[in-house]
């Protein structure tokens, strides 16, 4: 190749490279065309629901578009998950996720890369769960109700919104811990096995304070304990677990905001800042306060960092835990 050519080519490139800028800017600034659609991998009426459809509606008036929550629930969170993977990565496809998210690849064997398939938008909150008990469970305080559970092998029970599922898992956790035997009942999703504890159906589990708080408030559950490493500034007055006498049981959850792997960075990174607007609206700020959250807001590149460390943190809980999907 001769320079004259080679200094061609070399401009035709930077030319084409200015081209697919210039196209993908253009597209990034008309971004949103249509409606999004946003995945929840789990039933309606749960904290991750409820987290979407709040995140949705403060995005969908910000960007002047359409944001329809997708509910998807099933086999702890892989089905809609699934979807979203395998969905085009044009940014008209988002989804909500919860820790199952991050539990799932010590569980099972899953149909997409849970580090691979997908990009981060942003994580959009931190929680934790109570440690609650139906009222007629005769306990107010976890020595009390740890006691309880011993002198009752096998009959005291726990449910979670699936096999799985983060709130199994610490179910799992505080069994081995606490040296006690117990049943596990899993349900289709966080609203279902809720409505099982209020009932009296089921003796306590770990409910997210964003689907619990209200029930709390209201005397129709009990809150025993919090499982995060402090207290709860939505419930101060609740003591930790770890305070209350099990030492190094902390659990604690979040929702995260993905798009399938290969949505354009521009998209990303306008989602991101949107994201980060709605959540430091007070409107969304005042609701995730009475939810039991703490609105969070990261980078992608956090929000992803985040991922994989919760990954790295969740393998040795089940391991130690002996869990596994029935």
């Amino acid at each position: 190749m001769t320079a004259g050519k080679g200094r061609r080519t070399l401009r035709l490139l930077g030319l084409s490279a200015i081209v697919w800028a210039v196209a993908g800017l253009a597209y990034a600034q008309s971004y949103p065309a249509k409606t999004i659609r946003m995945i929840v991998p789990i039933a309606a009426g749960g904290g991750t629901d409820t987290t979407a459809r709040l995140i949705s509606q403060r995005l969908s008036e910000q960007l002047n578009v359409t944001i329809f929550v997708d509910n998807r629930p099933g086999a702890g969170m892989v089905i809609g998950t699934e979807v979203l993977a395998k969905s085009t990565p044009d940014g008209y496809t988002l989804g909500t996720v919860a820790p199952e998210f991050v539990i799932n690849p010590s569980l099972r064997k899953l149909p997409y890369d849970t580090l691979k398939d997908f990009v981060c938008v942003t994580q959009i909150t931190s929680g934790q769960y109570f440690l609650s008990t139906h009222p007629a469970v005769p306990t107010k305080t976890l020595k009390e109700f740890i006691a309880l559970a011993k002198s009752r092998p096998g009959q005291v029970t726990f449910g979670s919104s699936g096999n799985g599922s983060a709130n199994h898992l610490a179910g799992v956790l505080f069994q081995h811990m606490t040296g006690t035997k117990l049943v596990h009942v899993p349900y289709k999703g966080a609203a279902q096995s809720g409505t099982a504890l209020i009932s009296g159906e089921i003796d306590f589990m770990f409910s997210n304070v964003a689907s619990a708080i209200h029930h709390v408030r209201s005397g129709r559950l009990r809150a025993v304990a919090t499982s995060g490493a402090k207290r709860s500034p939505t419930a101060p007055e609740v003591p930790t677990l770890n305070e209350s006498g099990l030492p190094g049981f902390v659990v604690t959850g979040f929702f995260a905001m993905l798009a399938p792997a290969g949505t354009p960075a521009d998209i990303i990174a306008k989602l991101n800042a949107e994201s980060v607007k709605a959540l430091e609206s007070a409107p969304v700020k005042e609701r995730l306060m009475i939810l039991g959250l703490e609105g969070v807001g990261s980078s992608s590149a956090e929000c992803g960092k985040f991922i994989q460390s919760e990954i790295t943190r969740w393998a040795p809980i089940v391991k130690a835990a002996g869990a596994k999907v029935d």
